[in-house]
């Protein structure tokens, strides 16, 4: 049963996923609005973020089931 602590998790990982892809986008295009070392850094943060977020969502999910 998902309670709001898991879906806090989950969305979070959501907000980190969406920010991944868009800094690959970003990246690919050439010419990022940040700059290529912050957009860079916001992909480095955000992908081991996404692992982390919903594994912990799945966790606490089971633990309350």
């Amino acid at each position: 049963m998902m309670t709001p602590k898991s879906g806090v998790f989950l969305l979070g990982s959501c907000v980190a996923g969406i920010a991944a892809v868009g800094s690959v986008f970003e990246l690919a295009s050439g010419d990022p609005r940040l700059g290529s070392l912050t957009t860079g850094i916001i992909l480095a943060a955000s992908i081991p973020l996404v692992g982390f977020l919903f594994y912990a969502a799945v966790r606490d999910a089971n633990q309350n089931s």
